[in-house]
């Protein structure tokens, strides 16, 4: 999953991509490279970021899916908002799931929206909100209380009548560094929940706080905590630098389809 952000202030990139000749370049370009979804947000969830009209966030979101739809008609796009009336615009503009950072939370009439959509969905976890996210982090037991937080919000998704759901725990969302990475050691207990995971490590902090880099500087840590998702049972990865992810997921599909060490140690071959 390729990361589009059409804001003037994302933590990495934002302003980059605002007018539709940009958009499109860097659409191109994560196709090219190995894209298999791109997601479109119009809206910063940074730590400490602050919401902006509805209004606003349609003026900057619609026109984005609407250009790569139009330009790339065969693309898979995921509009990434936690809005329900915007969702509701965004698939009518032409996406094909919806990526809420709140998880229903941040607007209660989006289950019900999902419902008559019937588009993929994907659920993350958030700790508060994503202004205040950081203030009072999840500092323990991270991963106890996102499989509860997921077995609830799954039982409320099907009741209301959503059929395809993917979990995403929300790395950097309202978690301290310990419990971002306790989760990314536990994903398999959120991949046998029994529906597809997304992770999105791109970059973040918890990353440059253990390697003290900066987001610019963290492409190679990032891709270590890729390929970790990877083992640990994530099928989606949200990137920013999608070439660098394509590789990671085609050293683990070999290595799974390899069924073998990719290491023997000297001393154990049998040519000694």
């Amino acid at each position: 999953m390729g990361i589009l952000n059409v804001t003037p202030d994302s933590f990495f990139d934002g302003g980059r991509y605002r007018q539709e000749e940009a958009i499109l370049i860097r659409t191109e370009q994560m196709l090219e490279e190995g894209a298999a979804i791109i997601d479109i947000g119009a809206v910063s969830t940074r730590p400490g970021a602050k919401t902006i009209p509805i209004k606003e966030e349609l003026l900057r979101l619609l026109p984005a899916i609407r250009a790569v739809r139009k330009y790339f008609p065969e693309s898979v796009i995921s509009a990434d908002t936690f809005r329900a009336s915007v969702a509701r615009e965004a698939v009518d503009a032409g996406a094909d799931m919806i990526n809420d950072i709140g998880g229903g939370s941040l607007d209660p009439e989006m289950y019900s929206v999902m419902a008559k959509l019937q588009v993929p969905y994907v659920l993350m976890h958030l700790h508060g909100t994503p202004e205040s996210m950081q203030e009072s982090p999840l500092a323990s037991n991270a991963l106890k209380m996102v499989l509860s937080y997921f077995l609830e919000k799954i039982g409320l998704l099907k009741e209301a009548g959503v059929g395809s759901i993917i979990l995403d725990p929300g790395f950097g969302f309202g978690k301290t560094v310990e419990s971002n990475f306790e989760l990314l050691s536990g994903l398999r207990s959120i991949s046998e929940l029994g529906y597809p995971v997304l992770v999105g490590l791109s970059r973040k902090s918890m990353i440059n706080k253990v390697l003290g880099t900066k987001p610019e500087d963290a492409l190679n840590g990032t891709t270590a905590a890729n390929m970790i998702a990877l083992m640990n049972g994530a099928n989606f990865l949200r990137v920013h630098d999608v070439k660098y992810a394509v590789e990671a997921v085609k050293i683990y599909a070999y290595i799974r389809s390899a069924q073998q060490p990719i290491y023997e140690h000297p001393s154990r071959s049998q040519d000694r």
